[in-house]
């Protein structure tokens, strides 16, 4: 693939992530579903903007996220995401360039803002995620760069955004460029509201195009509408040449039609915020597929990367990725 500038491009909701801290009682009060993303309504967003605590700004966006980790690692990547003109559409532009991601989508002046996710954490590091998607509601075809497509080793499609008929869209004609110019695909499901809404169409597009999945415990348990674990992950490899499934505390499990490994989790002193683990380790799996590395080492990389990344408030790494597994004998 000496072809290709990028190792991974990403496809998904733009999003700038306000962060509070609250207990479990003020989500019952704001029937926010504990762990989970549920998407509101401007009003909606509105009101628990007033009733939250401090809160911190900070980009975000799961595959946004994800390409901030690859960069982190030495990696080179690039995010294709729809935002408005507005100050939340500049700071998520800034940061993901900041992140040595390139973003070369334009800002839109239209009626909708920039998406936004008001994400609060309780004290035992579980993050439930409110989405006002905003202006990402409108992503269709028009978005989609074939050229950067096309330059990449792997596109990486977010399961967040794939939410709207335009934006199935969209990823089905991403997935056409990709495989006319011989690069693999990736596809998280992102989350079980998700799978719940769409499952018929994420097995669809999986089993027409997709060549990494990726799916936590609950995720795929739902996708394949079992409540077996073992039976979930077997069913994965009908539809896909490559899984790799995360169990939380239980670290991951990375399946193929040759291999079956299980992946420990990487200690940490504190889960503080659990927003991004999944994104991260995205990050690191797909860094090591697409470098070449064996799928043992690709998942060690996406559990130093989680780990890290729930140590701290915010869905982005705080450290360089790389000197990280480096200094951990994991990358030379």
């Amino acid at each position: 693939m000496s072809d290709t500038r990028y190792d991974i491009i990403g496809i998904g909701n733009a999003i700038v992530d306000i962060i509070g801290r609250c207990d479990d009682d003020f989500l019952v009060k704001h029937d926010a579903p504990k762990g989970h993303m549920r998407l509101v309504d401007a009003d909606t967003i509105a009101s628990l903007y007033a009733d939250m605590g401090p809160a911190i700004e900070v980009s975000g966006g799961s595959a946004a996220n994800t390409l901030a980790g690859v960069s982190s690692f030495g990696g080179t990547g690039a995010f294709i995401g729809k935002v408005a003109e507005d100050e939340f559409g500049k700071i998520f532009a800034h940061d993901i360039r900041a992140a040595g991601v390139d973003f070369n989508s334009k800002a839109v002046n239209g009626k909708d803002p920039t998406s936004r996710s008001l994400i609060l954490v309780t004290p035992d590091g579980e993050r439930t995620m409110n989405t006002y998607l905003g202006i990402s509601t409108d992503f269709d075809q028009g978005e989609v760069d074939p050229e950067a497509i096309k330059a990449a080793k792997i596109v990486y499609l977010e399961g967040y955004l794939f939410d709207h008929q335009d934006a199935k869209a969209a990823f089905r004609q991403a997935v056409e460029i990709a495989k006319s110019a011989g690069r693999k695909v990736a596809l998280s499901l992102s989350d079980g509201f998700c799978v719940d809404r769409h499952r018929a169409d994420f097995v669809e597009l999986i089993r027409d195009g997709i060549d990494i999945l990726f799916a936590n415990e609950d995720e795929i348990k739902s996708l394949y509408q079992t409540s077996d674990f073992d039976e979930a992950a077997q069913c994965t490899l009908a539809d896909t040449d490559l899984a790799a499934l995360t169990r939380s505390a239980k670290g991951s499990l990375v399946i193929s039609r040759g291999e079956k490994i299980e992946i420990p989790v990487e200690p940490v002193d504190e889960v503080v915020d659990a927003t991004g683990a999944g994104d991260l380790y995205a990050a690191g799996f797909l860094y090591g597929v697409a470098t070449g590395k064996d799928l043992a080492t690709a998942g060690r990389l996406g559990s130093i990367a989680a780990a890290e990344v729930i140590s701290h408030m915010g869905a982005r790494p705080e450290v360089k990725l790389g000197e990280l597994a480096r200094a951990k004998g994991v990358l030379a």
